[in-house]
């Protein structure tokens, strides 16, 4: 059997369709896998990296404007459209698959669509509680349309061919429990334990704000154990941190992280997250059933990430807070309130779990299965 995922621009396309493969090569171990990413994209990082062989096409995305420059982007987008079909035909004609599936990003478009047209059995799983203009576009030709949430079938124009399966996650995250995890990062029995971040490449701004918060830490005595990751932004976080006369050093329960290679080590260890609000991580936080103070990137297509966060700030089952109104003290004093109040997070827990499907990978991979 051979299995095609398409996936790509950030790590929210990409870790379901790893999770998936995973899966797929426990219970197939002759299974041939294949992915298709987009030129320069992170997917050929991550997929790598996973151990499975990756092609890519020419990709680019459409740039909502009517500026000379936006324009200028667009017209070369539909070159590329062009060039990435002929590219994605030819890949079909060597791996030849009996089935594709495409977990969203632009460089799934081309070589999914290609597929459908051709009659090879398609699926697409969307994690987003709205789907992007790929997802919208393809639904109208592949076989299954699977979703992360129940409530996102009404954004669908045949919802009957929609499937709300949840989104899976990579097995790391559910193979080790919260004590062990707790200390192999150090944290003290009985410490609570907070994590944030802000995507894999950081936010500059809330950067900024969790470098006040660490210096509030430091003033309050390090009251708990907290793991911070950067991403690009590290080298300015150290310096200011330094120039505030603050060693990490001397705070043991103080970390700062470039890149926190080992997430699902630190998530499960976690007793507070504070993050973004995307698909993949979304997926983890239900799946964990972890209780997270969400502030969403205002600076992606059409708002999505507010809307994920929203289903489960409306369900009680986290904290939403804007990044206007994510000041420094605003954030602290939410985590900390958070972080001393078990009743409520043991409440976010059970509420983030009924939001999670039974076992997303199981079940997509049944659908997958009965789909040849």
């Amino acid at each position: 059997m051979k299995i095609l995922f398409a996936c790509g621009g950030t790590a929210g396309h990409v870790n379901p369709a790893l999770a998936l493969a995973g899966l797929l090569r426990e219970r197939r171990p002759d299974c041939d896998i294949l992915f298709v990413g987009a030129d320069g994209g992170m997917e050929e990082k991550l997929v790598t990296q996973a151990g499975y062989p990756i092609q890519t096409v020419t990709i680019t995305s459409f740039r909502r404007s009517f500026s000379p420059k936006a324009i200028g982007h667009n017209v070369g987008t539909l070159r590329n459209l062009n060039l990435a079909k002929k590219q994605s035909e030819a890949i079909l004609n060597k791996f030849q698959p009996d089935l594709a599936m495409g977990t969203g990003g632009y460089a799934s478009f081309s070589i999914i669509h290609t597929a459908a047209r051709r009659g090879i059995p398609t699926v697409i799983h969307e994690s987003n509680a709205i789907p992007g203009l790929t997802t919208k576009q393809l639904a109208k030709v592949v076989d299954k349309v699977l979703v992360g949430f129940e409530a996102s079938r009404s954004f669908y124009d045949k919802p009957e061919k929609v499937i709300a399966t949840g989104t899976p996650v990579r097995s790391e995250f559910l193979a080790l429990d919260q004590a062990e995890a707790r200390r192999r990062i150090g944290a003290q029995p009985g410490q609570p334990v907070l994590l944030s971040y802000f995507g894999s490449l950081g936010a500059e701004v809330m950067n900024e704000r969790m470098t006040d918060f660490l210096l509030t830490e430091k003033r309050s005595g390090a009251p708990w154990r907290h793991a911070h990751g950067a991403g690009r932004n590290y080298a300015a976080m150290s310096a200011a941190l330094a120039a505030h006369q603050l060693d990490l050093d001397d705070y043991p329960a103080l970390t700062l992280h470039e890149y926190i290679y080992d997430m699902p080590l630190y998530m499960v260890a976690a007793d507070v997250v504070i993050c973004r609000a995307g698909a993949s991580t979304i997926s983890e936080l239900t799946a964990l059933g972890k209780p997270a103070i969400l502030i969403p990137s205002p600076n992606v297509t059409a708002n999505h990430q507010e809307k994920n966060a929203r289903i489960l700030a409306d369900a009680g089952a986290a904290i939403l807070l804007t990044e206007d109104a994510a000041d420094s003290k605003t954030l602290y004093d939410t985590a900390a309130k958070l972080l001393a109040d078990e009743p409520r997070r043991s409440e976010m827990r059970s509420r983030l779990l009924a939001l999670q499907s039974e076992n997303p990978a199981e079940k997509i991979y049944q659908i997958l299965c009965n789909t040849l």
